[in-house]
């Protein structure tokens, strides 16, 4: 079955011969620092290899949440939640964004404490939440058969929204094009050009545009575009599954998450279905190279994964790791990655679901799909300037890494990597998301978190 479809982008029929700044990738991050570029009166072409937001931009679970964040990424956040409840009237469009809020089952006494402490993180920054018994839990969550997982209360945070991932980035691309901003789809860029020591242009499969500036938003793609470069980026992927269910009158209006699964709300009346637990981790090539990058990760979530083969790692020792602006890229070879669903696994979630909530017993599948997270190290993206970094260039930026958080963290990354490019004062301090904090001795480790549901 393939994977979700996202709205469709008309693409701009002429390569421009120049732009102030070149995006490539068509995901959330790509195309929100497109608008705020835009919106800034730069000049901006959007070079996506496949479609727009045709990964994991459209394979998310639709999250929008500042509950269970990094300490290092809630700042960001919150000002990503600031933008995204304005942004249907500053595009003329709909991104499906409601602010809904999110609730998170508690089984345990473990479980409670940590909520706890959770709550009083988010209380720093007057964000409100409510933490509730057992019997106000089961009031909010009607429906909900407290014998199916156990309950004893929730955390619920009214601020924490939803949006529809198909709608989005197509949303936003067509109002950067709307701001004379070109969008290229089937248009992979192969090499960036630079003069005197600095970027003047990129070559795509069409031909070349000259600019000042790139932002590297490739998602799963940018490690191995940035090592044709010499640029380090120690990236790796994880494969998720996620199904969406036909339209069910009942269930909960919420997003909500408990220790096996995670559900939303969707506009078409049905729900985005995906599982707490972890997939299979699938080995790759570079999975050993970046072993010892890894070691801080592994070290606090060794338990939680769960290593396997597949076809990915075949894949990536296919995959060419140099190529020039004469070559055919990878990205040409591989427009869209569309990993098979885990269906076994997610319809397994789905029955739990079902236990949890009776009156969703009924409910149908409409579609399963796969999709690859990128992840870094230490489980926070990279929004940043290359320089400082071996290789680095001048004019060359990156937007990556997002670990799982990227689709609601999108619209406030656009923003800061939109200041970075333009060198303007950045909405929060940038400190924790520069690329070189993996080669300049910083000690890279993930801090824990609760939960980390897209």
């Amino acid at each position: 079955m393939p994977g979700p479809k996202p709205d469709p982008v008309v693409s701009d029929s002429a390569l421009p011969s120049s732009v102030d700044v070149v995006i490539i990738g068509g995901g959330i991050a790509g195309v929100c620092t497109a608008l705020e570029l835009a919106d800034r009166g730069l000049k901006v072409a959007i070079c996506e290899k496949g479609q727009i937001g045709g990964e994991q931009s459209s394979r998310n679970w639709g999250w929008v949440r500042l509950t269970h964040r990094d300490p290092r990424e809630l700042p960001l956040m919150i000002e990503a939640v600031k933008i995204w409840e304005g942004l249907d009237k500053r595009i003329a469009g709909k991104t499906g964004y409601s602010q809904c809020g999110s609730t998170y089952a508690i089984a345990s006494d473990a479980a409670l404490q940590a909520e706890r402490k959770a709550q009083e993180e988010l209380r720093g920054y007057q964000i409100p939440t409510h933490l509730m018994n057992r019997e106000e839990a089961l009031t909010h969550l009607q429906g909900y058969d407290p014998d199916a997982q156990g309950l004893i209360g929730a955390l619920h945070c009214p601020r924490d929204g939803r949006a529809e991932p198909q709608m989005a980035a197509p949303a936003i691309a067509r109002a950067v094009q709307d701001r004379g901003g070109t969008v290229h789809q089937n248009c992979a860029v192969r090499v960036v050009e630079t003069s005197a020591g600095k970027v003047s242009g990129v070559v795509t499969e069409r031909g070349r545009i000259a600019c000042d500036a790139v932002l590297v938003a490739g998602g799963v793609w940018s490690r191995l575009f940035l090592r044709n470069i010499g640029i380090y980026l120690p990236q790796l992927r994880t494969r998720n599954t996620v199904l969406r269910t036909d339209a069910v009158e009942a269930g909960p209006q919420s997003n909500l998450k408990t220790t096996s699964f995670a559900i939303r709300k969707r506009m078409d009346g049905g729900y985005t279905v995906a599982s707490a637990v972890p997939s299979r981790y699938q080995l790759t090539p570079d999975s050993f190279r970046l072993f010892t990058a890894y070691l801080p990760t592994l070290k606090n979530e060794w338990r939680s994964i769960r290593l396997g083969l597949g076809p990915a790692f075949l894949d990536a020792l296919r995959t060419p790791r140099h190529w020039s602006g004469d070559d055919v890229s990878p990205f040409e070879k591989t427009r869209i990655l569309d990993p098979e669903a885990d269906a076994p696994y997610i319809d397994k979630t789905l029955a739990v679901v079902k236990k949890t909530f009776p009156a969703l017993k009924d409910a149908t599948v409409a579609q399963r799909w796969g999709g690859y997270i990128d992840v870094l190290p230490d489980l926070i993206p990279a929004i940043s300037t290359t320089e400082g970094v071996k290789n680095g260039i001048p004019g060359l930026f990156v937007a990556t890494g997002f670990s799982g958080h990227g689709f609601g963290l999108g619209t406030g990354a656009g923003r800061l990597a939109a200041e970075l490019i333009t060198g303007q004062s950045p909405v929060v301090d940038p400190t924790p998301f520069r690329l070189h904090r993996f080669t300049d001795g910083t000690k890279i480790s993930p801090i824990p978190v609760i939960t980390t549901p897209q």
